[in-house]
């Protein structure tokens, strides 16, 4: 606006001070000459810029535009050189006529560049024909007026005579050019090519009216004509950079728009343009009739011309309409091939809401003709309670600008002809004030979305919903949680022994007995609570609350609930095969209490249900914040052992293995301890009960550990044969993981073979009774590993009927009796008779025999009597480290149980005592300085001295 304001201040004050005669003479023809010389050049230089810097389409038009405003330039100078600086009267011809004569031609050739071009020969011959028919009737009508007039003027020189017919016919074909282009310029860039084009017909009307004789003869620089010319030339300058200052965000869009509301106006008036110039010349013609003039034959031909230019335009118009009518009829056709064979329903409605048209896809996909929808209201054809959200779309679409949103999308339920209702998703868009449908059936679609997010969202096994979804409805529980919802509670289930149920019935026995779990939990809820399962054998129920204020009533009902459901999962279920098993429900409750999120809802049932189960199992724990401070707790224990398996913070100690019958230490027990930051050395069965504790990684770590004690046991059992000590080593090892291919026989193989371990050296103490082991490739395992010289023992026997069937069935080579049956065998006369049963069972089969936990001296006297070979407990010694192992190994047998202390004679001897550490006589400080080692807790040792 403000450039815009600036050019019209300029030219209005050049139009005053033309008005106003400028003052004086010699001003007058200053401005006249050199201001419309220097408006001129300013016109030339901006095109001359403009098309420089820009790559445009429409670069040639404005460096045409350039010289066109150059010459008209060079020529107001020249004439400004004759009359302000020589001071003489203008010549004719002179340089400046030959300067303003080429002011048209680059001109018109940029007019042409600007013009939209045509496609086909007739387009070109039409674009020649309405030029002619503008020019000729121009050309008609000023001969009729002026021109003959000049043509005939005696006493002119040929040249004086050709320059006046020349300035007035060039105008005429710029002026035919202007007109003719002015409806058929380009779109593009449509401010700039009409600012150009307003100037060019504002040069050209001045110039046609400097031709007239009437005003020819009285013209001065400087007056108001001048003041045209002076606005021609500005407007000139600053057409190019008109596009640049409507340049923005929206400018295309505003183009397109500003386009298509002025092509009805533009093309009618194209349209016309002929018919008008056809008028023109007949108005040539009938001014000399009328005037009583001859008519002239140059009237004569050029109207002839025009009349045979309009014949020839008609004729190619005509043929132009016929090959269009016939395109039309063709597209028409294919159009309505495409609309009939379409598969989807094509729907017109007008703005009443009434089909007007409907294609005949409606018969496959509504069930119903086309002829029996057309008429009828759209609203009858869609479900009552998608039609208030789909009249709010349409309402809503055609409020919005068609430039910024042309189309939109709706879906809903339409009628079928048989009543059912189909889902329909419409593409609209606007038509005639109406609205056109492109409707399809997505029926099978929805379904089908709806069974994927049904099969997201729900077990598939039982058809619960499982914690994704679950979590969802917990978390709406708590959002929307009023006074009234008071006692919201979770529930989570764990079925105890469904493990079992799998290993001995099978996993299709298993899965029968999960999917009538979860219908008696889901029938045992009320109809607004909600159950999932969650994997397994886990489910959990949400229980709303009542709005009951009392807390110990909303408890008592709650546990009461959950007591319920325990007995109702706890009873027996028949499975495949009519088979009859059972298994109990350990249940964790949790409340929701004011500000609790739903993971820390879910999470507190989950604590309370592992509570359950440690405490028993088949019961039913509600949560307290203490067992959040256990479990942190106990993640520190894990985190504290995990951080020990890898940064070598086990220590590795042997217990002495000693012959009954002489007091010889035969072998040493090789036993694991953790070595905590206050210098205690914790038993394996301790940091193994922190273990347990890792519900994930269990196994890892354990494994993990037992691969560490066995590599350390080989590598110091190595040192002590080299330092002369050849004294077997006995390493725990579950059977399980004989089993596994990590820890293959080879593997051991390799092991014994590093560290130079002689036969029978390394003693493998099988543990567990897993009843589901297999035999028959244990015993395989075990025999290729007593081939190359390990021994086998079996540990724990008499603690289950698997270890009876090991005992049939493998490679055995020391029976390790169970502690549980050295505990009472001197104070009850059953279990002695069971442990003497299975001793007699050790010695028929030519096996040694070793009880764990020999702690007194009277349980050994008891098992040497029995026939037990060994023994190991603390009336030997404790776990040793390898300082005191050596010690031990150096200083001689213990001495036998039914020896006293004080009836030894041998100084080497060793005395029985029931401490951790042995007390040797008669080795340090002589006789009578032996000092009893204070006695220790069998779970804790002192860090070796290093």
């Amino acid at each position: 606006m403000l450039s815009q304001f600036l050019l019209a201040l300029v030219c209005g004050g050049y139009a005053t001070g033309a008005a106003l005669g400028w003052g004086s003479p010699e001003l007058a023809n200053t401005m006249g000459d050199f201001g419309l010389g220097g408006a001129a050049g300013l016109a030339a230089v901006s095109c001359f810029w403009y098309g420089r810097t820009r790559s445009t389409r429409f670069r040639p038009a404005w460096l045409l535009f350039a010289a066109s405003s150059a010459m008209a330039g060079f020529g107001n100078f020249f004439w400004g050189w004759y009359e302000v600086v020589l001071a003489e009267r203008v010549p004719s011809p002179s340089p400046a006529d030959f300067c303003f004569l080429l002011f048209a031609p680059p001109a018109i050739i940029g007019l042409l560049v600007l013009a939209r071009r045509p496609v086909t020969r007739a387009g070109w011959v039409c674009l020649a024909l309405d030029s002619w028919l503008i020019g000729g009737s121009l050309l008609t009508l000023s001969w009729s007026l002026a021109l003959a007039h000049t043509a005939h003027f005696a006493g002119e020189s040929v040249a004086h005579a050709a320059l006046s017919l020349a300035y007035p016919l060039l105008d005429i074909v710029l002026v035919s050019m202007v007109l003719a282009l002015h409806f058929k310029r380009s779109s593009a860039n449509r401010s700039a090519i009409n600012t150009a084009i307003a100037a060019l017909a504002l040069t050209v009307l001045c110039d046609a009216l400097f031709t007239s004789p009437l005003l020819r003869a009285n013209y001065r620089s400087g007056q108001i004509l001048d003041a045209g010319w002076f606005a021609g030339y500005m407007l000139m300058a600053y057409a190019p950079w008109v596009a640049r200052e409507e340049g923005g965000e929206d400018a295309p869009r505003r183009g397109r728009t500003a386009a298509h509301s002025s092509r009805p106006i533009a093309g009618s008036l194209a349209a016309l343009t002929p018919y008008l110039a056809a008028a023109v010349c007949t108005l040539g013609i009938l001014y000399n009739v009328l005037d009583g003039h001859h008519v002239d034959r140059v009237v004569l031909f050029t109207g002839c011309t025009v009349v045979l230019a309009l014949v020839v335009r008609q004729g190619i118009m005509l043929l132009d309409n016929i090959s269009l009518t016939q395109e039309l009829a063709q597209k028409e056709n294919h159009f309505r091939s495409l609309v009939q064979g379409s598969s989807d329903v094509i729907m017109i409605a007008a703005p009443t809401g009434i089909l007007r048209y409907v294609s005949p896809a409606a018969a496959g996909v509504y069930g119903r003709d086309a002829e029996e929808l057309v008429g009828s209201e759209l609203a009858s054809l869609i479900h009552p309670e998608d039609l208030g959200r789909v009249v709010h779309e349409v309402r809503r679409f055609l409020a919005a600008p068609p430039a910024e949103e042309p189309t939109t999308r709706i879906e809903c339920r339409f009628r079928s002809g048989s009543g059912e209702w189909l889902n329909v998703e419409s593409t609209v868009n606007r038509h005639h004030g109406g609205l056109i449908f492109n409707s399809r059936d997505v029926t099978e679609r929805v379904r089908l979305q709806a069974q994927l997010q049904h099969t997201a969202e729900h077990d598939p096994l039982t058809d619960l919903p499982n914690r994704a979804l679950f979590t969802k409805r917990v978390q709406q529980a708590l959002a929307g949680r009023r006074v009234t919802d008071a006692g919201t509670a979770v529930l989570f289930i764990d079925l105890d022994g469904f493990k079992a149920v799998n290993d001995t019935v099978g996993h299709q026995a298993g899965d029968e007995l999960l999917v009538q779990a979860a219908r008696r939990l889901q029938d045992s809820v009320r109809a607004g609570d909600s159950t999932a399962r969650f994997g397994g054998d886990e489910f959990a129920a949400l229980i709303i609350g009542d709005g009951s204020r009392d807390a110990a009533a909303r408890e008592y009902r709650i546990l009461e609930i959950a007591e319920r459901l325990r007995v109702t999962l706890s009873q027996p279920y028949l499975v495949e095969g009519g088979t009859e098993v059972r298994v109990n429900a350990s249940i964790g409750v949790a409340f929701a209490e004011a500000d609790i999120t739903p993971g820390e809802l879910m999470r507190n049932a989950d604590l309370a249900m592992y509570r359950a189960k440690q405490a028993g199992k088949g019961r039913v724990e509600l949560y307290a914040p203490q067992m959040q401070h256990d479990v942190v707790r106990r993640t520190e224990a894990v985190s504290r052992l995990r951080s020990a398996l890898h940064d070598g913070q086990f220590a590795l100690l042997h217990q002495p293995v000693v012959e009954l019958a002489t007091g010889r230490v035969t072998a040493v027990s090789a036993q694991a301890r953790w070595r905590s930051a206050q210098g205690i050395l914790f038993t394996p069965d301790e940091f193994l009960r922190v273990a347990e504790m890792e519900r994930c990684d269990e196994s890892a770590r354990t494994a993990e550990l037992g691969r560490w004690t066995l590599e350390k046991a080989a590598e110091q059992a190595g040192e002590r044969r080299r330092a002369g000590h050849l004294v077997p080593v006995h390493v725990r090892i579950p059977a399980a993981r004989l089993l596994d291919r990590s820890q293959a026989p080879k593997n051991i193989e390799e092991l014994v073979l590093r560290h130079s371990l002689a036969a029978g050296t390394l003693v493998l103490e099988l543990s567990g009774s897993d009843p589901r082991l297999c035999l028959e490739e244990l015993e395989r395992r075990l025999a290729a590993l007593r081939r190359f010289g390990v021994r086998i023992a079996l540990d724990g026997l008499g603690s289950g009927y698997a270890a009876m069937s090991a005992l049939r069935r493998l490679p055995v080579d020391v029976l390790k009796l169970d502690r549980t049956l050295v505990d009472g065998v001197t104070e009850s006369a059953r279990l002695h008779k069971i442990t003497a049963g299975l001793l007699r069972i050790a010695g028929d089969l030519g096996m040694e025999s070793v009880a764990d936990g020999v702690d007194t001296p009277e349980q050994a006297h008891a098992l040497m009597a029995m026939g037990c070979t060994h023994g190991q407990g603390m009336v030997f010694a404790g776990a040793l480290d390898e300082h005191r192992l050596r010690h031990t190994l150096d200083s001689g047998p213990y001495v036998l149980p039914n020896t006293l202390p004080g009836d030894h004679t041998d100084g080497g001897q060793q005395v029985l005592v029931g401490g951790a550490l042995p007390v040797r006589s008669g080795v340090v400080g002589g006789a009578g300085a032996l000092a009893h080692a204070p006695l220790r807790s069998n779970n804790e040792t002192p860090v070796p001295p290093t």
